[in-house]
């Protein structure tokens, strides 16, 4: 049976894409009959803190669905401080090392990328000719942090775009999850053997029925991270509540202020339920009318995964984040397309939306489009190709 180890910032029972996609991940090579284990740290996303469950220990092991997760130390910190950030991230490269001498590393290794240091000191201390290092990129490091105005070009962004590039050059293969990310790291490292890996979700899916009542308001829904790169908050200033009224899960930095404008104005139609688990939020996802995707800013190289999550849900998208997301909503015809920040024609856009486009026939039509397109299973029997 062939090993594999999987290094990931990110992992149940934390909640979110990044932690759904390495789940999903090593489930499939387990099933498919690979022995996998994982490298983690103590669960801490998102609130920068570690699960209560899991302080005091330097480290946690445990044998979950056959697959062993070996949970590292980490100094958690969700602060806007960047060097407690950096502590942080530095704090679990540590314990990474500390692994790595102690213990016999099998010889495929995949690496979850961003973040970038995480990513290159697993690079920089595994590296070997016997030895496939696998790195799966889900984001841009540092392009996306100076494109959401984290960074700056100067002396600190040279380096991080060097390290990026060395992660590039000692990786085997690298997996991307859009287009614009492999033609990147082409751009970079023209050689380099690359893979489209979409964030396909992996659940059963359920038929759908849903009728709308024109005498009320639409119910339009966002389910995840409340960050800054999403926008949530301004989204809320600056939504036209005339016809919809805006239901939210979730948490992340923007989550007080949000409260406070609820409190605040409570003209405002808006309802915040805090944060659900997967499981229970695909069980009410599909009694709203319509979702929103929003980037407060495009972001080369993102498709977010909720298009692929939610389209297996059968809900009609209304996607305001540009760049590659775009053309994957309007190719399958999944829902709308506004350009970010562009909150007038998003106005104009809702004030339009027709209510058969919300309705059964439509979602069951989105529904059959992501379990013919968006299939987990027969995009990875492509990658075990490469494995």
């Amino acid at each position: 049976m062939k090993e594999v180890l999987i290094i990931t910032n990110y992992f149940p029972p934390e909640t979110g894409a990044a932690s759904n996609r390495i789940f999903h991940l090593a489930e499939g090579l387990q099933k498919h009959n690979f022995k996998v284990s994982v490298l983690t740290p103590l669960p801490n996303y998102p609130k920068g803190k570690v699960f209560e469950e899991y302080r005091g220990v330097f480290k946690h092991t445990s044998l979950e669905s056959n697959i062993t997760i070996n949970r590292l130390w980490i100094y958690a910190s969700n602060s806007k401080n960047k060097l407690l950030r950096l502590i942080a991230m530095l704090s679990y490269s540590f314990s990474l090392i500390w692994f790595f001498t102690w213990n016999k590393i099998p010889k495929t290794v995949i690496i979850q990328s961003p973040p970038l240091l995480v990513a290159f000191t697993s690079v920089f201390f595994l590296r070997s000719k016997k030895r496939k290092i696998i790195l799966n990129v889900s984001d841009l490091w540092p392009l996306a942090g100076l494109e959401l105005g984290a960074f700056k070009k100067n002396f600190s962004y040279k380096l991080l775009q060097k390290i990026e590039l060395f992660n590039y050059k000692y990786a085997d293969l690298v997996l991307g999850q859009s287009e614009e990310i492999l033609a990147h790291v082409k751009s970079l490292s023209p050689e380099k053997e690359t893979f489209l890996y979409r964030n396909y979700p992996d659940f059963e899916v359920k038929s759908t029925r849903h009728e709308i009542d024109s005498s009320k308001k639409l119910k339009m829904v966002y389910a995840g991270l409340l960050g800054i790169a999403q926008g949530i908050l301004k989204l809320c200033e600056n939504l036209d509540y005339t016809r919809i009224q805006f239901h939210i899960y979730g948490s992340g930095a923007e989550q007080h202020a949000i409260e406070n404008l609820i409190k605040n104005k409570p003209e405002l139609d808006i309802i915040y339920y805090g944060e659900v688990t997967r499981q229970a939020l695909h069980q009410v996802l599909t009694k709203y009318d319509f979702t929103i995707i929003p980037l407060l800013n495009r972001i080369y190289g993102s498709v977010p995964s909720k298009i692929f999550e939610y389209a297996r849900l059968g809900i009609p998208m209304l996607y305001f984040g540009g760049g590659e997301g775009e053309d994957v909503i309007e190719k399958y015809e999944l829902g709308w397309v506004v350009q970010p920040s562009n909150y007038e024609d998003l106005n104009k856009v809702i004030s339009k939306l027709k209510l058969s486009k919300l309705e059964s026939e439509n979602r069951n039509k989105i529904q059959k489009t992501a379990i013919y397109n968006f299939d987990f299973e027969s995009q990875f029997i492509r990658l075990m190709d490469y494995l």
